[in-house]
């Protein structure tokens, strides 16, 4: 899993560890098993990676409620 999330750094994604926890930012680094996010905020979040049950990618691109695309 590590391997996988280091192939990541730089980019945004979305980390699920739960049922209820979810988290979003870029990924700016991994060290001694824990994913350094960087929020929308700012704000850092720190995820321990064996409680990280799925990650993706998001796609950045801008919302446009009311138009399919």
């Amino acid at each position: 899993m590590e391997e996988l999330l280091k192939q990541l750094i730089g980019k945004k994604i979305d980390v699920r560890s739960g049922a209820s926890s979810s988290f979003r930012g870029d990924l700016t680094e991994i060290k001694n098993g824990v994913l350094y996010l960087r929020g929308e905020d700012e704000n850092a979040v720190y995820v321990p990676i064996d409680k990280i049950a799925a990650v993706c990618e998001c796609d950045d691109s801008p919302s446009r409620p009311g138009f399919v695309v």
